[in-house]
């Protein structure tokens, strides 16, 4: 039996499949996160890694338009037989902070069309597609540096991050945070305009983790690469 015979492969299968791993806790949970998949992402990885890659199994899920089985989807496509047009069209139609974030993590960022997406994204009316070019930006300024103007990034942050909508003001502030964590020369301004926007400063922060509020973020990077 090939694995395309596999009934256990089919859309309705791993639609019924991922129907008995939903947990109603687990939504109830990322609801008040914007999300929706009700399915323990450790199981989720454990659906793929069975799978394996499967691209056309991929599109197929992606296509129900279930949370879910688009989070599936993205762990067993492959980045690079998705072109420029059709990543945008996946991103223009994510929905939810997961899908949205998995989609550029795994998809966008392995493929050979990034840059191309990543300033075009960045140029985009929508704040939610608009947010998915600062991420990749945010990689940009750690990896890529000699493709942005830093500064003029800095002075967007500046003008426009107190006031953007949730997901573009989360993308925004991660850039704010890598310029200064990687970029010494620009640590300082970076710091000033994260106390003076204030962005994210009360945000609650679980033990062990790191603020996201930009200035406790940068400060503490720099100082765990200078213990390391």
């Amino acid at each position: 039996m090939t694995a395309t015979d596999d009934p256990a492969r089919t859309v309705p299968a791993l639609l019924e499949e991922l129907d008995g791993l939903a947990d109603p806790r687990i939504l109830e949970v990322n609801r008040r996160h914007g999300d929706e998949h009700a399915v323990n992402l450790s199981a989720l990885r454990a659906v793929a890694k069975r799978l394996r890659s499967d691209h056309e199994l991929a599109l197929a899920l992606w296509a129900t338009g279930q949370v879910d089985a688009r989070l599936l989807a993205l762990l067993i496509a492959k980045p690079r037989l998705l072109s420029p047009e059709e990543l945008d069209a996946m991103l223009r139609e994510a929905g939810t902070p997961k899908v949205q974030d998995w989609l550029v993590n795994y998809m966008v960022r392995k493929s050979k069309h990034a840059e191309v997406l990543r300033g075009r994204w960045m140029e985009d009316p929508d704040p939610v597609v608009q947010s998915a070019g600062w991420a990749l930006t945010s990689e940009a300024v750690a990896k890529h540096p000699e493709v942005l103007d830093l500064t003029a990034l800095l002075d967007d942050v500046e003008a426009r991050m107190a006031t953007a909508p949730e997901r573009l003001q989360w993308a925004m502030n991660q850039t704010l945070a890598t310029i200064g964590i990687e970029h010494q020369e620009l640590r300082e301004r970076a710091l000033a305009i994260g106390e003076r926007l204030g962005v994210l400063r009360d945000y609650p922060t679980s033990a062990g983790c790191i603020s996201p509020f930009a200035p406790i973020w940068i400060t503490e990077m720099v100082a765990r690469r200078e213990e390391a």
